[in-house]
């Protein structure tokens, strides 16, 4: 069951009060009656940023708190659970996770709630006495934002059931992935029309957000292996270019001189920005600030999040600033003054020190930090992917990539461009199809450590188990435990309960033979 009908319509959300990664009781919140609500423009906005609100509500498992990094990060080749009292997060990192996971069972939940307000919202601004650009306005943002959040869903669990009104969804089966695709496709193209004084900050839905997500959209259905995108993949991979465009030629956006200012909190709307998530300490802190730093100065024992090994560290080039901005063996301790030394490296991007140095702040790190949902850098990568996939490593496909390998090895303390110190050259060139492929994923791996892209980028890629296999030690569980059932997430066990017309994903409910996916030939 995905939404009972007659539901009520969760806007306002109490203050956050965290203090740990354990699992945490779910914020309570306030509901109003969405039969007499809409009747303004100020009624509008309330409701939507209920939607927004989905992003950050529900403590550590909402999903730009701490779950999608959980999802992306743990299940990967660097990071793992360190310390936490979570037999939920110990699943996720060991690649034991079961139907009934809390996060599991929070993606879903979540999501539907949000999508159910965005539905809630786009049926009943039509009624609201609003001129015809604001309305749209309104509607095209809400519509961004169910994109958003079935783009995750069709992700996590593939074949989802797609609810487009209030009411709808209880006993419906999964829908197909082409035509959730298709939905998303739908909503981000109308999504583009937003108008820019509409969404001035990088929080808010914009028409160059959704332009692009829609190219993000594009490549990622181009290789998801369904019938559509086999018979479509070289249509889908045009749309990604197009889209990837129609970004780079607004001139809104450009890569920023130095890669950790992503995260500063001055800086929160960066040029490199398109969407994020912001954060408030008293409101809906950002979870993951504490979990990667949540030992604070100290080796007796592991962050929440914890680097697989420091092998990630060596991965990188000493030349590449993204090194020092995502992993580090080495922090300055505002309290005494001196740098401290690490024997296991701490996934950096949300640590923030300088924010602990402020005697009147809470000694947690980085919990003001944004969230980066989309940067520019993404966009420039999608671009080099999709050209590549779809003409080989074109002069286009060289550019993009190229200007995302510079800015990593630009120094912004020297002003300097640096060279990679093994010789090879900066700006790549010469490359086959297959080599430029390698350098794209090779690239993607270096930019967004931590920022709930690499299991998304394994999976669609159709790696995850070989990656793991060669990456992961064979006596570590993460090694013994990876099978081709972990390409995607268990239906949730309680929905499954509740509507018997969803279907579990294989491997989820004792299958041991007819693995669909190393049939289609998924590593």
């Amino acid at each position: 069951m995905i939404m009972k009908t007659n539901i009520t319509t969760y806007i306002l959300g109490a203050g956050l009060l965290l203090s740990s990664c354990a699992d945490l009781d779910q914020t309570s919140i306030s509901s109003i009656d969405k039969e007499n609500f809409y009747q303004n423009e100020s009624d509008i906005k309330v409701a939507l940023n209920g939607i927004y609100q989905q992003l950050t509500t529900g403590g550590m498992n909402a999903p730009w708190n701490n779950e999608v990094i959980y999802f992306n990060d743990l299940q990967s080749e660097y990071a793992r659970r360190g310390t936490a009292n979570s037999a939920d997060i110990t699943e996720i990192g060991n690649f034991s996770i079961t139907p009934t996971n809390g996060f599991v069972k929070t993606a879903w939940n979540y999501r539907y709630l949000a999508i159910n307000r965005a539905n809630i919202l786009i049926d009943k601004v039509a009624g609201v006495s609003l001129d015809e650009t604001t309305r749209s306005n309104y509607t095209n943002a809400a519509k961004f934002l169910r994109a958003l959040y079935y783009f995750d869903l069709v992700r996590y669990f593939g074949d989802v059931p797609l609810v487009l009104h209030d009411g709808e969804g209880e006993g419906e089966p999964r829908t197909s992935q082409d035509l959730v695709y298709e939905q998303i496709v739908t909503d981000l193209t109308d999504a583009e029309q937003i108008t820019p004084d509409f969404a001035p900050l990088t929080s808010q839905a914009s028409a160059g957000a959704a332009s692009a997500l829609l190219a993000k959209v594009y490549l990622t259905w181009a290789q998801t292996d369904t019938d559509y995108a086999k018979e479509h993949q070289s249509e889908l991979l045009q749309k990604s270019v197009a889209a990837a465009d129609r970004v780079i030629s607004a001139g809104k956006y450009q890569l920023i001189s130095k890669f950790i200012d992503n995260w500063s909190l001055d800086k929160k709307e960066g040029a490199e920005l398109i969407f994020t998530v912001e954060h408030k300490f008293s409101v809906n802190r950002n979870i993951t600030g504490h979990c990667v730093f949540s030992t604070g100065f100290t080796n007796a024992s592991l962050p929440v999040i914890a680097a697989l090994n420091n092998d990630i560290y060596n991965d990188f080039d000493p030349n590449d600033q993204r090194r020092d901005a995502s992993v580090t063996l080495r922090l300055f301790n505002p309290a005494d003054g001196k740098y401290f030394d690490f024997e296991r490296l701490r996934f950096r991007k949300y640590i923030d020190t300088l924010y602990m140095a402020n005697e009147s702040a809470p000694y947690i790190s980085g919990q003001n930090t944004s969230s980066s949902v989309l940067r520019y850098a993404d966009v420039l990568l999608v671009k080099a992917e999709a050209e590549n996939e779809l003409n080989g490593p074109t002069a286009a496909a060289y550019d993009a990539i190229n200007q995302v390998r510079r800015r990593a090895y630009w120094s912004p303390y020297e002003n300097t461009q640096k060279q990679p110190t093994d010789g090879t050259t900066l700006n790549l060139s010469g490359l086959s199809k297959e080599q430029f492929r390698a350098a794209v994923q090779a690239e993607r791996f270096k930019e967004f450590i931590t920022e709930g892209s690499r299991w998304f980028d394994l999976k669609r890629w159709h790696i995850l188990v070989k990656t793991i296999k060669e990456k992961v030690d064979a006596d570590d569980l993460k090694y013994k435990n990876i099978s081709p059932r972990n390409y995607y997430l268990p239906v949730p066990e309680d929905q499954i309960v509740l509507n018997p017309n969803l279907k579990q994903n294989w491997g989820y409910a004792g299958e041991t033979s007819g693995d669909p996916y190393t049939a289609k030939g998924w590593e």
